[in-house]
């Protein structure tokens, strides 16, 4: 148990801190560091595991840090869209003001993607309004606006009607959008802590028994019946996350 703990504080000093993952961020313009991130995840989890206790505990280790490193990609992925869905949002109501404000279309365009405080999104909307196309790799709500704009553009360089209430419109389904999944967001906090709670009960069992002197540590990681407990154990605790997960994220996609 002593040793299982001192992963356990390891990995915690060794956490890389904001500004880290702030540069471990997906970003448009260079290559994605989170697959040898994984790798070096999975590789260190096993070697801990495989020098501080058995193989069966080193190869469950292995595989719960692949499984973590996957579920923090998919929220640096998700934190991203949202980002860029917040950025187009702000970059399309600069192009709407200068519009308004009697602009041609390009030099709009070039102010608002000036003012775009997101990289991914500022690269997505000059070249959707200029010779280009909508950018594929875009959130779907903001892909669907992005689009809506391009062909009022295009409607409006044909018959000269006014583009700004179209880009206006597309600017309030973006952040009406924003506005619902933060709502989502805050009712479903409550549901997310409940299933943390219940996913670290295992762990303060483990703490109790070893406090009480039973060592279930070893009982686990020495004894035939106590690995496949242990193996069992595991992958239950796995069913059981990602099947709350999965229930959380049905339930923000209704």
């Amino acid at each position: 148990m002593s040793g299982a703990l001192l992963c356990l504080a390891a990995a915690a000093l060794c956490w890389p801190r904001r500004a880290v993952l702030s540069r471990l961020r997906p970003d448009p313009g260079r290559a994605r560091p989170d697959v040898p991130l994984a790798a070096a995840a999975v590789v260190v989890a096993g070697a801990a595991g495989a020098l501080l206790s058995t193989p069966v505990v080193a190869a469950l280790a292995a595989a719960g840090a692949g499984a973590g490193v996957r579920a923090w990609r998919g929220r640096v992925r998700a934190r991203d869209a949202r980002e860029q869905v917040q950025a187009l949002a702000e970059a399309l109501g600069v192009l709407a003001a200068e519009l308004r404000a009697g602009r041609s279309l390009p030099d709009a365009t070039g102010t608002a993607v000036g003012r775009c405080p997101h990289p991914g999104a500022a690269a997505a909307l000059g070249p959707a309004l200029g010779p280009g196309s909508v950018a594929a790799d875009l959130p779907e709500e903001a892909r669907d606006a992005l689009g809506r704009v391009v062909t009022a553009a295009r409607v409006s360089a044909r018959t000269g009607c006014s583009l700004a209430a179209v880009v206006t419109a597309a600017e309030d389904d973006l952040r009406a959008g924003l506005r619902t999944r933060a709502e989502l967001g805050a009712a479903l906090s409550g549901p997310r802590a409940s299933a943390a709670v219940l996913a670290g009960l295992p762990v303060l069992g483990l703490l109790m028994g070893s406090g009480i002197g039973a060592d279930p540590w070893r009982v686990l990681t020495t004894t035939p019946v106590g690995t496949v407990l242990l193996v069992v154990g595991v992958g239950l605790e796995a069913a059981g996350i990602a099947w709350s997960g999965r229930l959380a994220a049905r339930a923000a996609r209704a």
